[in-house]
């Protein structure tokens, strides 16, 4: 596999779950979804050459599950049950606006992480990366398993400030 394809496929994966919301929120039929979906999926493949990379991916997605849609809805055309296609629109404009702004907040939350110590970012790595409970980060770091939850209530605390942009973090 190429790099290239190795890369649309991680993007994909990222937005998948994103894609999968908006197709389910227009399309009421479960098989007709799953079909979307892998529509979806082929196009992105097969149209990402022309994605640009300084544009975030997902609504690039969304734009093609879009276009997959009024395709369905074309074909349905009959059917009371379908959504016009301004109401695609505005749903699809609504995901994208979420999709950036996740995108924002993904992207503060790693500069955030980057700036921790190194004990707070071994906890959340431990924590989130690894899916440890605190009772087993407590024994991989020689702590009690109050402390590592105190510990990581209070890294929280500091990465929503950062997030926010309302506080800087502390080292350690």
């Amino acid at each position: 596999m190429d790099d290239q394809t190795r890369r649309a496929m991680r993007l994909w994966a990222l937005a998948q779950p994103t894609v999968s919301a908006f197709i389910t929120a227009v399309v009421r039929d479960f098989s007709d979804r799953d079909d979307i979906l892998q529509d979806v999926a082929v196009a992105v493949l097969d149209g990402f050459d022309s994605y640009d990379p300084d544009r975030p991916f997902t609504p690039w997605a969304i734009g093609i599950a879009r276009n997959q849609i009024g395709l369905y809805l074309r074909r349905r055309r009959r059917d009371r049950h379908t959504f016009d296609t301004d109401a695609v629109a505005n749903l699809a404009a609504a995901f994208e606006a979420i999709a950036e702004e996740e995108s924002v907040l993904l992207e503060r939350l790693r500069v955030c992480v980057a700036r921790l110590g190194t004990r707070a970012r071994r906890l959340c790595q431990l924590r989130y990366r690894d899916d440890l409970k605190p009772a087993a980060i407590a024994e991989t770091l020689a702590m009690t398993a109050n402390g590592v939850s105190k510990a990581l209530q209070r890294v929280r605390a500091q990465l929503r400030a950062c997030i926010e942009g309302t506080g800087a973090l502390g080292r350690g």
